[in-house]
C-alpha cells in the first residue's frame, strides 16, 4: 500500500503575499530551467521576457549538474557517485565537488542566464540560496553507501535537505520589477554551504512565494508511461493519486514528480512538468502542454 504524502512541506516555509479575493496582484511564476547553456536556455528566457511584458512576476530557478561535471573534469576532479543500499544513485558532494558545483552554478550557468535575460529586456538579478538566508538546509547525516566500488560510511558529503525558506528578499525584488535568477547551493544551518536538489528548491520556493504557477522544464515531454516512448505522455496527474504515480516512476523524473506534486498539494494552483526543448516551452506549458497536476480522480 503506498504511503501517503503530506499536503504541506515537511520543513518550514514562510508563505507571504498570497492574493486575496479580488486582488490585482500580478500572476506569479516559478520556472525551473535546466543548466544547459544553449538554444533551450535562450527559448526559455524569451518566454520569461514575454511573461514580464504581460505584467507577470517571475522567479527563474536553474540547475547545473552537467556544467559542474564538465568543470570538475577540467579541474581533474573525477565525478563520483554514491550508491545507497536500496540501489539509489546520487552525486557524491565532497568538499572538492561542492567547490566545483558552486563555481559552475554561480560562475557559469547563472551569469549566462542573467546575460540572456538582460539581452531580452528583463531586469534579472542572480542569487543563490545562501543570499539573504533565502534557503536553509540541514546536512545529510552519515550514510552507508558504495563509493568507487567500496562500501563504507560516508561522512564528508555536503548535501542536504531543505529546512527553511524565507522569501522576503525575492518578494522585495519582485516588487521592484526584477526577475530573480536563483539556484543552489543552500545555506547550511550549521554554517557553510550545502548542495540541494534544484527541483525541490524550485518547488519549495513556489510554495513559500504563494506562486500561481510552478513550471519545471526538462529534456522530455513530461511524465511518460514508458520512458523510451516520447508519445506515452501522461497528460494529467491527479494530486490525490501522487503516490500511485510515484510508484511507477524512477530516476530523475521521480524527483521532479514528487517535487511538483508536493508543491501542488501545498497550494500552488498550476503545476506543469514540461518539455524545455520546445520553441516556446514556458508559454506552451502555460497552455497545458506537458504533464499537468489536477484535482480529483483521473
Amino acid at each position: 500500500m503506498p504511503s501517503s504524502v503530506s499536503t504541506s512541506p515537511s520543513a518550514t516555509t514562510r508563505p507571504q503575499d498570497s492574493p486575496s479575493p479580488g486582488s490585482t496582484r500580478p500572476e506569479r511564476f516559478v520556472i525551473k530551467v535546466g543548466g544547459s547553456l544553449g538554444a533551450e536556455m535562450s527559448r526559455a528566457c524569451a518566454d520569461v521576457a514575454d511573461l514580464v511584458r504581460q505584467g507577470a512576476e517571475v522567479v527563474v530557478v536553474h540547475g547545473g549538474g552537467a556544467e559542474a561535471d564538465r568543470l570538475a573534469a577540467e579541474l581533474g576532479r573525477p565525478v563520483r557517485r554514491l550508491t545507497a543500499p536500496d540501489g539509489r544513485h546520487s552525486r557524491y558532494t565532497d568538499a572538492p565537488a561542492l567547490d566545483a558545483l558552486v563555481m559552475a552554478m554561480l560562475g557559469r550557468v547563472k551569469p549566462a542566464l542573467v546575460t540572456e535575460l538582460t539581452g531580452a529586456g528583463v531586469r534579472a538579478v542572480g542569487l543563490s540560496g545562501n543570499d539573504g538566508s533565502l534557503v536553509t538546509a540541514r546536512r545529510t547525516p552519515p550514510v552507508r553507501a558504495v563509493v568507487d566500488g567500496v562500501e563504507r560510511v560516508v561522512r564528508d558529503d555536503f548535501s542536504g535537505r531543505i529546512k527553511d525558506v524565507d522569501p522576503a528578499l525575492l518578494l522585495t525584488l519582485l516588487g521592484g520589477g526584477y526577475v530573480p535568477v536563483v539556484s543552489p547551493p543552500a545555506r547550511d544551518a550549521a554554517g557553510g554551504l550545502l548542495n540541494v536538489d534544484a527541483d525541490r528548491f524550485a518547488a519549495r520556493l513556489a510554495v513559500a512565494l504563494a506562486a500561481d504557477w510552478l513550471i519545471i522544464l526538462s529534456n522530455v515531454p513530461g511524465l511518460l508511461r514508458d520512458p523510451a516512448d516520447p508519445d506515452s505522455l501522461v497528460a494529467e496527474v491527479p494530486g490525490e493519486e501522487l503516490d500511485t504515480y510515484l510508484d511507477g516512476t524512477g530516476g530523475r523524473m521521480k524527483v521532479k514528480l514528487r517535487s511538483a506534486g508536493e508543491a501542488f498539494l501545498a497550494g500552488v494552483a498550476h503545476v506543469v512538468l514540461a518539455d524545455g526543448r520546445l520553441d516556446s516551452p514556458v508559454l506552451a506549458a502555460r497552455k497545458g502542454v506537458g504533464t499537468t497536476f489536477v484535482r480529483g480522480a483521473a
